[in-house]
Order: C-alpha cells, then sequence, then structure tokens
C-alpha cells in the first residue's frame, strides 16, 4: 500500500548523542521520512541540540531520566500525556530498561494506535535489581502488537519463546550506504599512518564495557611487526576506561621499542568512516551487546574483522561470512569475556593472510549490500508497520 503513516519512534537519547539505540532510530527515522512517512522521535532533551527537526525527523524532547528500577526523574506526566493524546498510527518503543519505554509500559493498554516494542538485547536480564521488572516482562510484551528482535540467538528472542511469545518479527541492524559507499580514502594521509603498516581499528565509547583493554593486549602480542591499533571512542561522563587505555598505550609502545603504537581518537563521524575504510583489520572485544552496528560497519567498509562471541556476531558472520569469531567464555551475569592470546593468534592469521582477508572482506561487502544497507533495512519496518496499521496478519515471520 501507499498509505502514509504517522509514526512515533520512543528512544532515551538521540542524535547528535552518540551510540547504537541513537543510530538504529536516527537511521530507520530518516529512511521512513524519505519514504513519505511522518516521523516523531520521543527523547531525551540535550543542551547541545539546537533544532527540533533533524533531516525532517520531528523531534519531541523532555527533561526525563531514570528507568522504572533507578525511579525516574523529570517530567514524567507530561511524557505520558504526550503519548495518551498522540496522534499516531504506529508506536515503537526502542530499548527496554530506560524511560522512554518504561514510562509507556503502564499506560500501553489506553494507548490509541498500535504498539511496537524492540527490546534491544535485555541487558539486565541478569541482573539481581531486576528480578521484579522481568517477572512482570512477558505480560506487558503481550500487550504490544508486535515486538522486533535484532537476532533469532540473543537473550531477549530467547526470553520471549521461553515464556511462548511467538508475535515478533526479526529484522537485523545494518550500515549506511550513503556513509559508507562515499567514504573518504585520505584518512592515513591525514593521520600520518604510512601506506605500508597495517592498521588495525577498533570503535566503541570508553565505557569499560566495549573490550578495548582485551584488543589493546591482543595487539601488543600479536606478532605482526610494524603496526597501528586505532581505538576511535567517545568518553561517557565519569571518564571510563579512557585513562586506563592511555597508559596501556604508552606500554604498548615502549614494550615494542616503537614499532607498534596505539592511537586514541575521538573524531567526527565522517573521520570514523573514513577509518573503517583505511583499516586493513577491525577487532572487537566487548564484554556486551545486542547486536554490534560495528560489524555491519566494518562489512559496509570491506573490512574483515576479528570479534568475540558478544551479542549476536556469531550470527552475524553465519549470515555475511565478513570475519572470524574468536572461543569466548560466557559469565553468569550476561557478559563475555576471551583470552588475548587467542585474539592475538587471529589477528596474526589474518594479517600474514592478505587472501583470507580479502576473501572476508568481499563476502561481507556483498551481504551487506544485498541485505544490511539501513535503506533495506527501513523498507522491512515500513512493511511490518503497514501490516498492522492495515491489519493484516504479522504473527511471526522468521524472515
Amino acid at each position: 500500500s501507499e498509505e502514509l503513516m504517522k509514526i512515533l519512534h520512543t528512544v532515551e537519547f538521540y542524535s547528535p548523542s552518540v551510540g547504537g539505540a541513537q543510530e538504529v532510530v536516527k537511521q530507520v527515522s530518516e529512511q521512513l521520512v524519505k519514504r513519505g512517512h511522518e516521523v516523531t522521535v520521543a527523547t531525551t532533551k540535550l543542551a547541545e541540540r539546537a533544532q527540533s527537526i533533524i533531516n525532517g525527523v520531528r523531534l519531541k524532547e523532555f527533561y526525563i531520566s531514570g528507568n522504572i528500577v533507578r525511579g525516574f526523574r523529570g517530567e514524567v506526566s507530561r511524557y505520558q500525556e504526550f503519548l495518551l493524546n498522540g496522534n499516531f498510527d504506529i508506536m515503537l518503543n526502542y530499548a527496554a530498561q530506560q524511560w522512554a519505554t518504561d514510562l509507556a509500559l503502564s499506560i500501553l493498554d489506553r494507548l490509541p494506535y498500535h504498539k511496537i516494542l524492540a527490546p534491544c538485547g535485555f541487558s539486565n536480564l541478569f541482573n539481581p535489581q531486576y528480578v521484579s521488572y522481568f517477572i512482570q516482562m512477558p505480560d506487558l510484551m503481550r500487550l504490544y502488537d508486535h515486538l522486533i528482535f535484532h537476532s533469532y540467538t540473543y537473550r531477549d528472542i530467547e526470553f520471549a519463546r521461553q515464556h511462548d511469545i511467538s508475535h515478533y518479527t526479526v529484522i537485523p541492524n545494518g550500515a549506511s550506504e550513503e556513509e559508507f559507499e562515499h567514504a573518504d580514502s585520505t584518512f592515513r594521509q591525514r593521520y600520518r599512518i604510512p601506506e605500508d603498516v597495517p592498521l588495525l581499528l577498533t570503535v566503541g565509547s570508553h565505557t569499560g564495557l566495549k573490550g578495548h583493554s582485551l584488543v589493546i593486549e591482543a595487539f601488543r602480542r600479536a606478532r605482526i611487526g610494524r603496526s597501528v591499533l586505532l581505538i576511535i571512542g567517545n568518553t561517557p561522563r565519569g571518564k571510563g576506561c579512557l585513562f586506563d587505555c592511555e597508559l596501556r598505550a604508552r606500554r604498548v609502545q615502549l614494550i615494542s621499542l616503537g614499532r607498534k603504537h596505539v592511537v586514541l581518537l575521538n573524531p567526527p563521524r565522517p573521520d570514523v568512516v573514513a577509518a573503517y575504510r583505511a583499516a586493513d583489520l577491525f577487532l572487537f572485544g566487548s564484554k556486551i551487546e545486542c547486536s554490534p552496528l560495528v560489524l555491519f560497519e566494518a562489512m559496509a567498509s570491506k573490512t574483515p574483522f576479528v570479534t568475540v562471541a558478544c551479542g549476536n556476531a556469531e550470527e552475524i558472520v553465519g549470515w555475511a561470512h565478513g570475519g572470524a569469531v574468536i572461543p569466548t567464555v560466557k559469565r553468569p551475569n550476561g557478559t563475555v569475556e576471551a583470552d588475548s592470546a587467542v585474539m592475538a593468534r587471529a589477528i596474526e592469521d589474518l594479517i600474514m593472510n592478505p587472501c583470507d582477508r580479502h576473501r572476508l572482506a568481499e563476502a561481507g561487502h556483498l551481504a551487506w549490500q544485498e541485505q544490511f544497507t539501513w535503506e533495506k533495512i527501513a523498507i522491512r519496518y515500513e512493511r511490518l508497520y503497514e501490516a498492522l496499521v492495515e491489519g493484516l496478519n504479522t504473527s511471526t515471520k522468521e524472515a
């Protein structure tokens, strides 16, 4: 159908804030606007955000923080009134365990439009403080018209299956064609990284959970000669692991007698995309993820990757064959860990074998072009929204 819809997306943070949830909602929202729909995003008010419309997406901002377990602060009733009085065809609550979703839960049955939840991993599923939250969650999930998961294998979809919840669709994450097909090729020149030196890259905020220490130690151990490891990430309030990363970086340089360098950057987005393109190998050592966007971005930039089995990383490799997963230990608290020596061997294998790198790069890039561009992903959201709005049968489509 060509019916244009009034769509509401809710998410804790949105552009210019940077992060996985922000990126997914931004990309899907902007693609749906391009397709003619009216998209509003309800999100936290940020001092650094000047405009109320970004690339056609209307923003409705609220001074609110917290979640059900930690408690809420701010304009709680104003937000709930906004939801109750909203003139929308459909709402997507993106990511559980934060205010923009949690404040909708108590009024779901009173909202006059179709409702979808994308849980985005249930990162606190094993956290004792969240026991009662997850006891109530199955009944709440049933109040939604539909659920969206990013994986067939991760803990949030397993949780749904355990509770006989089946009104869901799996829609994977992706990477932007617009960004990656037009990446700048002068990154090495501008950052004075010689063309003949292997460049390894990891991208993730300095939260302490993105596996920077594992990646740095694996890089230190890998016998690959002169080389550069680039860590790109912003620093959350409260400094995170940045200081620790700086110390480790200096140590690598000293131990390798200046043959290896670890460079820490937080550049503008076009430089992040250019760095992916310039890199020979992408490394990912994160302790907890839902469906890591960075692996899709590596494939979009034709960069092979080595990753731990965090989130649905193994599944992404199965879909696209764009990289290698190393043996990973899953902890009872839901985080994962891997051995830096094992990651170091995987780095050596790929840096020493350009043919293998090329094969992975080509396979990943082809799979991305065929299935994982945001343009294609957004059409899947659009089809699902239209089916719900038109009252079509949306029982589980394991597409």
